[in-house]
């Protein structure tokens, strides 16, 4: 969970004179071990008038995994996995279900064992039905078959009303699939499992590369990032991925990768990257290996993932014809936020559709489609000065964010991923499918019993200065 969230409640960074209340935290939380535990908590919520908040791990970046107040349904514990032949108008083949608790590394895990692959992203301790796929989901094997809001079968969902639905890409439930595969999490309702498809095990290259500005000149060092984010294009091509980041001092690369090729292959798109290390006489530190499986090469070229959270956040779509048309105006706007201090992450996926009949449309930004990095950018949350991190946020929603979004007019950012505070939030997250998912959620949760920061349908509440939820059109005052 994002620290800026905790409020500095029970804060270990605080001197310890400093306050430790329950504050921004949930009040209680229900340990769920299957759909009647969840079945009870709505009903026990809607007949109390109290915030419910949805949660496995409480990865985000957004404030969704907590509330004031407010009883967390915890999905944790339920960690069935299930192998399956799956046989359907759209799909026939390896399909796996995972429970509401399953996280990646588990999943991952699972289907390794089977000889299958499924998409799933870099960070193992994330849930993998949650607000990872719900959102949409990003990672290395997103170029070769999709996001994963693009892999998933069927959900099965209980809704506000209490009734566990089976929602398929066809059928009565069909309009809660759509929304729930791209429209956000912890809205339209609790997914009690996934079910995804799978693939076969395949031959994986992979590189890793890090270098830094050091004494050398920072000429050097920016161009050397410059003819990296150049050669995006050519990975994406070759439907593969990476994973970096940098500041004004140093770059890594950890890693990129391509499922089904050799060595030569990825070498091949490198190779001007490490030219140009060599013409400027940077040290680095580069190490490519091809791997019989994905799971290895994930397994040995994937970084511990520490906490990432601490940072005031902005994200934007980058598409790939900027990558092409037009490299130098957006590397000119990236030194210019790492200048005022900020850390940048690129994910780069291929999430084109590809035709092909198992592809079921879904709510997924369109923006995704074309993007060749989703870039994130953070500045430094500070434990002890919270004027600061005011500050830093208001800088980076109405200083940095703004000079990526001027070089992508109609453009979008990744609602995992983003700034808490975007303007225009609905638009930049969502696209053109917001006034859809909003009609969907009407229809299966009526009484907005399932709220979360920059959800579907959140702009008909505020928050109070006491964390209550009042809400501003409708019946019910608060909550």
């Amino acid at each position: 969970m994002m620290p800026f969230f905790a409020n500095q409640s029970c804060d270990p960074y605080l001197p310890p004179k400093s306050p430790c209340r329950v504050g921004t935290y949930v009040r209680y939380a229900v340990r769920a071990k299957d759909a009647e535990d969840i079945q009870r908590t709505i009903s026990f919520v809607k007949e109390n008038n109290i915030r419910l908040v949805v949660r496995n791990t409480a990865h985000d970046y957004l404030g969704k995994s907590t509330g004031p107040g407010a009883v967390a349904v915890w999905t944790h514990h339920m960690k069935d996995i299930e192998v399956l032949e799956y046989s359907s108008s759209t799909y026939k083949g390896k399909a796996m279900r995972f429970a509401a608790g399953v996280q990646i590394s588990e999943a991952m895990a699972a289907a390794h064992v089977q000889g299958l692959v499924i998409v799933a992203g870099n960070c193992g301790s994330v849930g993998i039905a949650g607000g990872y796929t719900q959102g949409g989901g990003h990672g290395q094997l997103a170029s070769r078959f999709g996001l994963a809001a693009d892999q998933v079968l069927e959900w099965q969902v209980l809704t506000a009303a209490g009734d566990l639905v089976r929602a398929r890409a066809q059928g009565e439930h069909r309009d809660l699939y759509w929304a729930l595969a791209g429209g956000g999490g912890g809205t339209y309702g609790v997914v009690v499992s996934m079910t995804v498809k799978a693939y076969p095990e395949m031959q994986t290259v992979a590189a890793n590369l890090t270098f830094a500005a050091g004494r050398m000149s920072q000429k050097a060092f920016r161009r050397a990032v410059e003819t990296f984010i150049v050669q995006i294009g050519p990975l994406l091509d070759a439907r593969g991925a990476s994973v970096w980041f940098f500041t004004r001092d140093w770059f890594t690369m950890t890693p990129a990768s391509i499922t089904g090729a050799t060595k030569e292959d990825l070498q091949s798109i490198l190779d001007p990257v490490i030219a140009e290390l060599k013409n400027s006489n940077l040290t680095y530190s580069y190490h490519i290996n091809e791997y019989p499986t994905f799971y290895e090469a994930y397994q040995a070229m994937n970084p511990e993932y520490n906490n990432i959270s601490a940072f005031n956040m902005g994200n934007r779509f980058i598409p790939r014809s900027i990558i092409d048309l037009n490299p130098g105006t957006l590397t000119t706007r990236l030194w210019s936020i790492a200048d005022a201090g900020a850390e940048i992450s690129g994910i780069s996926v291929n999430a084109s559709i590809q035709p092909s009949s198992s592809f079921s449309p879904n709510s997924v930004n369109a923006a995704w489609r074309d993007a060749a990095i989703s870039l994130t950018f953070g500045i430094p949350f500070s434990y002890t000065n919270w004027t600061l991190n005011l500050e830093r946020q208001q800088l980076v929603t109405q200083t940095l964010l703004p000079r990526l979004e001027e070089l992508t007019p109609g453009g979008g950012a990744y609602l995992n991923e983003a700034d808490p505070h975007q303007p225009n939030w609905q638009r930049t997250f969502y696209g053109a499918n917001y006034g859809r998912l909003l009609a969907i959620k009407a229809r299966y949760d009526p009484d907005s019993i399932f709220y979360a920061l920059t959800g579907v349908g959140s702009e008909n509440w505020e928050q109070r200065d006491d964390g209550r939820l009042c809400r501003l059109f409708g019946p019910t005052p608060e909550k």
